[in-house]
């Protein structure tokens, strides 16, 4: 049986960031919140790109999404996974924008503002003019504070460049989720810090949900490092990697939610196709 999201955050009176009402629950509607990646097909400008219309590229996102929606998921979101090798943060170009601007907004105009976007790698504010331009109702963004090192190098926090250009384009209903330990990369630059710590700085740096890990798409993310997030923050956490029919059920109860792919795809990577059948029976593990 699904409850509310709003009934699973009481007021808490001390923290790091003043309390505020659940972004997953302005967005969603039950608990827990599934939530699907639709893995687009290369964007133009990237290596991969085949040269079809955007339009095209719009149809397979919608494709997708009602995959995931019509079969018992809460909502999407859509990124940019074909645009391998990654860029860094603000060496994206227009064209990033426009096309996910242009595919979310397709699916937008079919769901609503159950819909997200994430555009590779870490870029906040891409994400974030994209996501308003198209109706979206959050980004996420992969390392939000603090720093590591990634694939593609040397990857900074884009909490304060993405809030405040948030603001200056008037779109701060768009919602922050942001990873708490980055999957893809070696973080001895924060070693030095708990996983308690960098938390509550994701959190000081104004997130609205933040999202726990494994070490790679699809890894599942270990119990204990949610639960240790979960006890150190006022803000809701999903898990963002690994979920499967098995054990959805158990790491549910640990936390509010999950964005979901490898494992509901015809062959289980990221880059295949959404098995309708597979969401159903992540749905049904899940309660909904």
């Amino acid at each position: 049986m699904s409850t509310s999201l709003s009934d699973q955050h009481p007021e808490q009176s001390l923290g790091v960031f003043p309390t505020k009402p659940s972004a997953l629950a302005e967005i969603f509607t039950s608990a827990p919140a599934l939530i699907g990646a639709i893995h687009l097909p290369a964007l133009p400008g990237s290596p991969h790109y085949k040269g079809q219309p955007v339009s095209e590229i719009s149809e397979f996102a919608l494709a997708e999404a009602h995959a995931y929606i019509d079969n018992g998921f809460d909502g999407v979101i859509v990124e940019n996974h074909w645009d391998i090798p990654f860029l860094k943060p603000g060496e994206h170009g227009y064209e990033t924008a426009a096309s996910m601007g242009v595919v979310t907004a397709a699916v937008v105009g079919d769901f609503g503002n159950r819909v997200g976007v994430s555009i590779l790698s870490n870029a906040g504010e891409c994400g974030v003019a994209a996501a308003w331009a198209a109706g979206a109702s959050f980004v996420r963004v992969n390392q939000w504070a603090n720093a590591y090192i990634a694939n593609e190098g040397f990857i900074e926090g884009q909490a304060a460049k993405t809030t405040r250009f948030r603001h200056r384009i008037g779109a701060d209903p768009v919602k922050i989720f942001a990873d708490v330990h980055v999957k893809h990369g070696a973080h001895a630059i924060v070693a030095d810090r708990t996983i308690a710590e960098q938390t509550e700085d994701a959190e000081f740096f104004d997130a609205d949900v933040l999202i726990a890990t494994g070490s790679r798409t699809g890894d599942a993310a270990s119990v204990d490092e949610v639960s240790v997030i979960k006890s150190n923050t006022m803000l809701p956490v999903i898990i963002g990697s690994g979920i499967t029919a098995a054990n959805v059920g158990d790491l549910m109860k640990e936390c509010d939610g999950a964005i979901i792919a490898s494992s509901v795809k015809e062959n289980a990577r990221w880059w295949g196709r959404v098995a309708g059948e597979k969401v159903r029976a992540v749905a049904r593990a899940a309660g909904k």
